[in-house]
């Protein structure tokens, strides 16, 4: 099948690569695996087959049941479906892979693409604001975005109403990409079916859920994370103080990417957000020369990373590697430590005095063993 075989050859027979990436399908959708376990159980084991093998044993080093792993077929319908809508895959550690987005700690083990591949390969500007945006905002935001594509810049975006749709609309000529909260075969917003499909013939349109997913309130901040991390900067036309706008722009940070705000008047409350942003050292943007200065900074090579090869070696994963294994001490030191209030990684690693291999390697096998549950800026906690 296209959708899965295509991209990425090493000199690997078809038949190879076919079965890592159904191992891989497989590994990414076991439910307690996400995209942090996922790459830690790659690092650790070298292949997602492997990686598979392990899972029961780590589980039960956790204290809990091992996760139920997705069948083959469940996997060969999943790869149907992708195909049956002219996508495709895109797999984190293969060639392809948008290199930017590769470099973040929870970059998603695959993307489901339809369009044009390409357009990740220029300076990508994450443009996102307001769904009850002022028509001043939005007509800021189309001419913006129409600019910058002229000028070789993809515009990304998250296809919701308001700000998003204009940011997409302005820039659908040059090239647009869309990355969406549910399956890359359902529409949504509703009104926006039309548009979706039209980024999916001329532009780029990227899900992470597998199709027919419905979005949810959870995959939102997914979405926005994905749109953060495959840019060079995040721009924030308008948006309220609590909004998923300013949740991308905190990822762009967390990133080390450039944020970018449009002020407005202290007067319009949808304006507080950008002014917000500013206050706190966004850089402030009234034009699209502001923009591309903005993206001088970046250093050129990032754009000239081998797509895939960010994050876990060259081509993929480098191979197996080590791990300590931590002993039945190591794991009640640890344990203790944690409660239901999420605490970060590295005030665990302080306070147990086990080397930070050790005490990830437990974080594992009790997020395996469901557990533990991960949280942005590297925090966890028990369940």
């Amino acid at each position: 099948m296209a959708g899965i075989d295509e991209a990425g050859g090493t000199g690997s027979s078809p038949r190879v690569d076919r079965e890592d990436r159904i191992a891989r399908l497989r590994l990414m959708r076991t439910q307690t695996v996400g995209p942090v376990t996922y790459a830690q159980l790659m690092i650790r084991f070298g292949s997602a087959a492997a990686a598979l093998e392990a899972i029961p044993d780590l589980a039960r080093r956790g204290g809990g049941k091992a996760p139920a792993i997705p069948p083959r077929a469940a996997i060969e319908r999943e790869v149907a479906a992708v195909e049956a809508a002219g996508a495709r895959y895109l797999f984190l550690g293969l060639p392809g892979y948008p290199a930017m987005l590769a470099t973040i700690p929870t970059a998603p083990p695959a993307l489901i693409v339809r369009g044009r591949r390409a357009l990740l390969d220029r300076p990508v500007v994450g443009m996102v604001g307001a769904r009850n945006a002022s028509a001043s905002a939005c007509r800021f935001a189309r001419g913006l975005a129409a600019e910058l594509g002229a000028r070789d810049v993809s515009v990304a975006s998250g296809l919701a109403r308001g700000i998003d749709t204009a940011a997409h609309m302005g820039s659908l000529e040059a090239g647009t990409i869309a990355v969406i909260a549910g399956g890359i075969d359902v529409a949504y917003p509703p009104e926006n079916a039309d548009l979706q499909e039209r980024i999916a013939q001329e532009g780029l349109l990227i899900a992470e859920q597998p199709p027919g997913i419905e979005p949810r309130a959870r995959h939102f901040p997914y979405r926005n994370r994905i749109i953060a991390g495959l840019a060079q900067a995040v721009l924030v036309v308008e948006a309220a103080p609590k909004s998923g706008s300013l949740i991308t722009a905190r990822y762009g940070g967390e990133y080390g990417r450039e944020v970018l705000a449009v002020p407005g008047s202290p007067l319009d409350p949808r304006a507080q957000g950008c002014n917000l942003l500013i206050r706190e050292g966004a850089t402030l943007i009234q034009t699209a020369d502001d923009v591309i200065e903005a993206l001088r900074p970046i250093d050129p090579r990032m754009g000239l990373l081998e797509p895939g090869a960010g994050g876990y070696g060259i081509g993929g994963y480098g191979g197996p590697r080590p791990a300590l294994d931590a002993d039945d001490a190591d794991r009640r030191a640890i344990v203790a430590l944690l409660g239901p209030v999420p605490t970060p990684v590295d005030e665990i690693v302080r306070q147990s005095g086990r080397p930070p291999t050790i005490v990830q390697t437990v974080l594992l096998e009790l997020e395996l063993g469901g557990r533990l549950e991960r949280h942005a800026g590297g925090q966890v906690s028990l369940i």
